[in-house]
């Protein structure tokens, strides 16, 4: 069982750090939107559809898959991609992990074998990935060998993301962490962020001249 807290809702969180799909659905979702919004969303699905088995989701239609999720609260503020990617991940669990989103992390010792996982997954690229990585080794006690290489910089020690939240004081202290360096300039791995190209303004623009129509000289 997991330690993290998130969402504020406690039947949310307890689901959260129990069940492998839910915490791959929160990290899933967890994309421009505030995070405890995007964490909720495994309990709103399990919710509306009276269990959150990942073979009966699978086999859904994409249509009433989306309906679903479209249902207000919407999971996510972009339902349409999402539930999307949620649909074709639990097709994924369904079919190469025995229908548990855990097992992809619980029958392997190897944190590469791990990563190259998640990283296959939709909607996981190489940072969320990462990401993950980090929360499974800091609030699941999930380390399998080289975990901190593989999460990279989110396996410090810095309050830098969901992996290193507990509790509503952590929560604030990731919020601030963001917020410094969104201030600084820097991504999340702390890194200067490429400075913004200058866009030109419209009176600086120097247009051509207009040509003048040909004048045809009249016939002989």
């Amino acid at each position: 069982m997991g330690t993290l807290y998130i969402t504020g809702i406690p039947e949310s969180d307890a689901l959260l750090n129990t069940n492998g799909t839910a915490l791959l659905i929160g990290m899933l979702l967890d994309q421009q939107v505030p995070m405890e919004w995007a964490f909720n969303g495994a309990y709103t699905l399990k919710n509306r559809l009276g269990h959150l088995d990942p073979k009966k989701i699978a086999a859904m239609s994409p249509d009433d898959f989306l309906a679903l999720c479209l249902d207000k609260p919407a999971i996510h503020r972009f339902p349409k991609a999402m539930a999307q990617r949620v649909h074709a991940m639990c097709g994924i669990i369904a079919s190469q992990y025995k229908n548990k989103g855990e097992n992809i992390w619980n029958d392997t010792g190897d944190a590469t074998v791990v990563f190259e996982r998640l990283r296959a997954l939709p909607g996981y690229g190489e940072e969320k990935a990462q990401i993950f990585m980090a929360l499974l080794g800091k609030r699941f006690g999930v380390q399998p060998k080289g975990w901190e290489k593989a999460a990279g910089v989110f396996s410090d020690k810095n309050p830098r993301t969901v992996a290193d939240i507990t509790n509503p004081e952590t929560l604030i202290k990731v919020r601030e962490w963001k917020k410094m360096e969104k201030a600084a300039n820097r991504d999340k791995q702390s890194r200067p962020l490429p400075a913004k190209a200058a866009t030109p303004r419209k009176a600086g623009i120097i247009k051509p001249p207009a040509q003048k129509p040909a004048v045809k000289k009249p016939a002989k």
